[in-house]
């Protein structure tokens, strides 16, 4: 059981996983027509749990799932790092910088540019693939950095840091790049919460307490099976986003190969330029992936709830759309990340917990 775990998490078998999730969500979506029906966005369908009036409907629940799988994928990432990893990973101010320069001066017009080079006859989707681009990702870039062997204390202080960023900096960029919109901005800190704080919250916990109960080298031999938490997380999630525009994938691809050109262009050309850049400086592997996820992934549950409450239902599409692409293509960036260690840097022995901040960057190697 235990090899068969680690041919999946080091992405021998991932990929075939990958496309049979991808179908099957495509297959459940077209089967039940959940797209003709209305959605929840998750942070109200759970207000509505709380107050007693949230109908369990498939298609609602199903939009829940994409909480549940966020948080499977997350949650065995965040067991991983330790209080003093966060505070070393506060102290690095280089990685600080590179990625709110990327994600606020560059990120959002190079997004922009591609709208208007791609979409500018349809405004609809022209608004949705902007809106997409306005904020980074708080989410998703954890567990993207922890599979490709990054630094997952350096990735969770910088979402931490993008998220105080994104409450003061989405109102100013949406209005500049978009016109005069509105929108709830509390949006953004119910969203660092439910997506990040949660499985926060929960991984130290567990590590404590289990660390406490059989030790480090016991808790380590019992990371082996909680880490393929994450994939099933990442593959529980793949079937019910592809689930949820499944019948629309099928019926109006057009809509999905429009958006896929300028968004592949855009997570492939940053994350090369900030991960080659970060190589480039002399950071380590482990934060130079950190870095180029962070700068790269794009919160598109925050882009939905803006289209949803601030645009029409065609914006909204597009911004659905987003993460269908997003996914697969980030899960590609991190294969070719960890093919690309040994050519960029020196072969090094790993810190005892994945991912964890190095005291030392790691030497770069010749090309």
């Amino acid at each position: 059981m235990r090899k068969y775990l680690e041919k999946v998490q080091d992405f021998r078998l991932l990929p075939l996983f990958v496309i049979v999730s991808m179908a099957a969500g495509i297959a459940i979506g077209r089967f039940y027509g959940i797209s003709n029906f209305p959605l929840t966005p998750p942070i109200d369908a759970i207000k509505a749990m709380f107050r007693g009036t949230y109908e369990f409907t498939l298609s609602n629940s199903l939009a829940l799932g994409v909480v549940v799988g966020l948080f499977l994928m997350m949650y065995p990432a965040m067991t991983n790092v330790k209080v003093e990893d966060l505070g070393k990973a506060a102290r690095s101010p280089k990685q600080l910088l590179i990625v709110l320069f990327f994600n606020y001066l560059v990120a959002p017009f190079f997004m922009l540019l591609l709208a208007k080079a791609f979409l500018s006859a349809d405004q609809d989707l022209y608004a949705g693939l902007v809106l997409y681009g306005l904020a980074p990702c708080i989410a998703m870039v954890i567990v993207f950095t922890f599979l490709a062997l990054g630094n997952n204390a350096l990735a969770i202080v910088l979402v931490a840091i993008n998220s105080i960023a994104q409450m003061l900096l989405i109102p100013v960029y949406a209005k500049l790049l978009l016109g005069d919109i509105s929108f709830d901005v509390f949006l953004v800190g119910q969203s660092v919460l439910l997506y990040l704080g949660l499985p926060l919250a929960a991984g130290f916990i567990t590590r404590k307490v289990a660390v406490r109960r059989v030790g480090e080298e016991g808790f380590r031999r019992f990371k082996t099976y909680l880490d393929s938490l994450s994939i099933i997380g990442l593959l529980f999630t793949l079937i019910v986003m592809f689930a949820l525009k499944g019948d629309l994938i099928l019926e109006k691809p057009g809509i999905i190969l429009r958006m896929a050109v300028p968004m592949t262009l855009f997570f492939w050309t940053l994350f090369a330029v900030v991960y080659l850049f970060c190589w480039k400086i002399g950071l380590n592997y482990e934060d130079s992936v950190a870095c180029a996820f962070n700068s790269t992934g794009r919160d598109f549950e925050i882009a939905i709830a803006i289209a949803i409450t601030a645009f029409n239902p065609v914006v909204a599409l597009a911004t659905v759309v987003g993460p269908l692409i997003e996914v697969p293509v980030m899960l590609a960036l991190v294969w070719a990340a960890r093919k690309s260690r040994n050519r960029l840097f020196v072969r090094t022995a790993l810190p005892v917990e994945q991912g964890a901040l190095s005291a030392e960057p790691a030497k770069r190697g010749k090309n």
